[in-house]
Parts: C-alpha cells; structure tokens; sequence
C-alpha cells in the first residue's frame, strides 16, 4: 500500500467519524500519527499500517454499527462498500485483540470465520502499539495508562472491562516488542 491509500484511508475515516463522533476521530488521527512514527519497522508494510490505523475504529460510525462491535462492523463496511485490501480489512477485523472482545460478544466464529488472523505478527503488533499508546483524545499515553482509561470508562464488569482484563497481558507484550523493534532501528 502507498500514500494514496493513506490519503483514501483518512477521507474514509474522516467522513465516517469526524462529524458524528469528533472524539472518535480525535484518536483514529493520534493512532494515525502513531503510524507514522513508526512505520519505518515495517518498511514495504509502512502504507498498509498507516491505513489500518486511520480506519480501525471506523465501525464506531453510527451508520455502520450494525453488530455493535466495531472491528466487524468496520471490516465489513471496508469490503463491502469500498473494496478494501484483504489484508487492511483482516487488521481493522481484529485489531488490539479483537477476537478476545468477540469471544465476550458471542461473536468470536462468526469474526474467525470472515477475517481470520493475519499472519503477520509485526504488523498486528504495530497496529496493537497505535492503538494502545493513543488516548481517546489522540494524545500520546503509555499502553498501561491507557487499560486502565479503558477499564474506568467501561467499568470493569462491561463486556469490555471483561475484555480489555483479559486482553491486557498481550497488549502489553504487543508493545513491549514494537518497542524493541524500534530501539533496534539504526538511528
């Protein structure tokens, strides 16, 4: 994927999200910027992160919530309206662990299923890293800060502070590796 798909990817999210839910958008723009900073991990898979950052929480959209989960809302909508990468809409389908969530939802073959996992485990990690070191607001946080922001919103006995417990080990780890990644890099 290339810029164009990152300039596609934010007119996207940005007519999905920024009117109806401003915050929402406020954080799919700091996940997004995120990317940026780290997409010289990924090298050819740089474009592709950057697009599955902007569009992660597209299924937040009013329009598009029809399961009420967001990363099967979004991936779907991602296929079915517009075609998108197979390998894009797979990220958006279980980003930060979704499949955990979905489990909590009764949806976890129906997600399995439609998007199964992508076998790429620094990109996911790179994705999981955006998302969990970005508050709601779009301002940087540590990945811990942001669990427990997570847990306090929901509260911890919501489908997903049950989640977001369960999930919080590998979110961790997720970020502790794109971390070393990143120290790793020549400077």
């Amino acid at each position: 994927m290339d810029d164009l798909h990152g300039e596609w990817a934010m007119e996207v999210a940005e007519a999905e999200l920024s009117s109806p839910l401003p915050r929402r958008w406020a954080h799919t723009q700091g996940v997004a910027e995120r990317a940026a900073e780290v997409r010289e991990v990924l090298g050819v898979d740089a474009g592709l992160l950057l697009a599955a950052a902007t569009l992660h929480d597209v299924g937040y959209a009013p329009r598009l919530a029809a399961t009420g989960f967001h990363p099967l809302d979004g991936a779907r909508f991602l296929r079915d309206e517009h075609g998108a990468d197979k390998r894009l809409v797979r990220l958006v389908a279980n980003h930060s662990f979704a499949l955990l969530e979905a489990d909590e939802r009764g949806l976890r073959e129906e997600l399995a299923a439609e998007f199964p996992l992508l076998e790429q485990p620094l990109l996911v990690d790179t994705l999981v890293y955006c998302d969990m070191t970005t508050t709601p607001d779009g301002d940087r946080t540590t990945a811990q800060d942001r669990v427990t922001e997570i847990r306090s919103r929901y509260g911890d006995d919501s489908v997903v502070g049950r989640f977001i417990r369960r999930a919080a080990p590998e979110i961790f780890a997720s970020v502790e590796r794109v971390e070393a990644a990143l120290a790793d890099q020549p400077r």
